[in-house]
Formats: C-alpha cells, structure tokens, sequence
C-alpha cells in the first residue's frame, strides 16, 4: 500500500470541521490496515480500522446477495452515537457521530469526502507503482 496523500488526511479535518457533532473519521484498506485517522485520543484507530474493514465486508456481501450490486454505505445507529461506513475505493471512510448529529447533513458532507479520497488514494496508487517500477512519476 502506498504512502497516503496528505490530502487524505486533511479531508477528515476538513470534515470534521463542517459537521456539527462529529466525533471523528478514518480511512482503512479494505483488508483493515490504517490508512489514516482524525480521532479522539480514546478511541484505537487501528482496531477501528479493522472493525470497519470486517463491516464492509459483510455489507458488501448482504448487498451483492440481495440485489447484485456493490456496498454504497452503511450506517449504523447505536443508543450512544452513529458509526456510518462509505466506500472510498480500494479504500472506506468511517465516521463517528454523536446521538445528536444531522444524518442528513452527515451524509451530504461525507459522501463527496469518500469520492475524494477515492480520487485521492487511486492517484496516490498510480503514483507508487510507477515509482516501484523505474518510471518517473
């Protein structure tokens, strides 16, 4: 996996900034490595990571069973706060909201976030292979 794009991290402050009662966010492979985080010192990024990658995995499949279509997103509505997963590419983005959040607004902010760390990661790729393999990037 290549180094992330510092841009990958500054979307999560970025987001974190425009949305009102969010927690934090983070990008995982979709194999649960870390890619990056924007998260309270309380909460372990790495097992989030790993959480997040086993949740899309599973919603993958429930969506490929049950409609023959890809994962989108899925949310996830606990008695303490919101956990909503977005595909971002080879990639997720998750974020943690409190009780309180605007759904609404939590996934017009997030969803064009989770494109542009697609766009993002998918250069950042790009750019590595081509590093590895002698070409200029």
């Amino acid at each position: 996996m290549p180094e992330p794009d510092p841009a990958v991290h500054a979307e999560l402050v970025r987001l974190r900034a425009r949305v009102p009662r969010l927690i934090g966010a983070l990008v995982a492979s979709s194999d649960g490595l870390l890619v990056t985080h924007d998260l309270p010192s309380h909460i372990e990024p790495t097992g989030m990571a790993a959480l997040a990658a086993a949740q899309l995995s599973l919603s993958d499949r429930l969506a490929n069973v049950a409609h023959g279509g890809g994962f989108q997103e899925v949310v996830v509505d606990g008695s303490r706060g919101h956990v909503v997963i977005y595909a971002a590419g080879w990639a997720s983005l998750t974020v943690l909201a409190e009780p309180a959040v605007n759904i609404g607004r939590l996934h017009l902010e997030s969803r064009p976030v989770a494109r542009s760390i697609a766009e993002h990661l998918a250069g950042a790729t790009t750019h590595e292979a081509r590093r590895t393999n002698g070409r200029p990037g």
